[in-house]
């Protein structure tokens, strides 16, 4: 029997609510996750019926439902994975992420990713727009555009400027706060460890995370 696709999304909401937990995440951020996993276990539409007709809007406008939970449903909807939870699991792969997506084989994600050294949809997509996606070998402009409409689709949105303008990101003196911040503690042998797929034959646990929140923003 096939398991809803609302109880496959509420356990992976819950699955990162215990993983943050267990990295010295936020409390809030650990309840956050927790609260949107139980409001999306008593909801009597699907999910992806909302997400098709209405978007991220729809997502939003669920109750304990933020703008960054949305988002990562909205991947689950699309693409059946969550990157962010997998690359806090260590077991993010984002070949075979890529091979979600139509026209984009085997042989043609390697190639990606070890030539963009991307691991999402969304950094796929950036890539298709500005230009580096047409530097890998076998792929034209043709092709390209093809794997735009394809994302287009599963991303469930036109493609449009960035929203987020240049004053509202971090920066530059924050994030060498952050980057400090992060080598001091893992240095010192204070920070969670996870054991990443990549480039660890021994599935060792060997890579620091860091959960932090500082000047009104989020960083892992």
């Amino acid at each position: 029997m096939e398991i809803p696709l609302n109880t496959q999304i509420a356990a992976k909401l819950k699955e990162m609510s215990e993983l943050l937990r267990q990295q010295g995440a936020n409390p809030f951020r650990v309840s956050a996750y927790q609260r949107a996993a139980d409001s999306v276990l008593t909801l009597n539409q699907d999910l992806a019926e909302i997400f098709d007709r209405e978007g991220e809007a729809g997502l939003v406008a669920l109750p304990d439902i933020g703008k960054g939970i949305a988002a990562a449903m909205g991947e689950l909807i699309t693409s059946g994975r969550w990157s962010q939870l997998e690359r806090l699991r260590g077991t993010l792969n984002p070949e075979l992420l890529f091979q979600s997506v139509p026209g984009i084989g085997p042989k043609l994600a390697h190639r990606i990713h070890d030539s963009l050294q991307i691991d999402t949809l969304e950094a796929l997509e950036n890539s298709a727009y500005d230009g580096r996606l047409e530097g890998v070998e076998g792929l034209g402009p043709r092709r390209v555009a093809a794997i735009r409409a394809s994302l287009a689709a599963m991303l469930r949105r036109t493609r449009r400027a960035p929203s987020v303008a240049p004053a509202a990101r971090p920066g530059v003196a924050l994030l060498l706060d952050v980057d400090r911040e992060y080598r001091q503690q893992a240095a010192a042998g204070r920070l969670p460890l996870i054991a990443p797929r990549r480039f660890n034959p021994r599935g060792e646990a060997w890579l620091p995370v860091l959960h932090l929140e500082q000047g009104g923003w989020h960083f892992t």
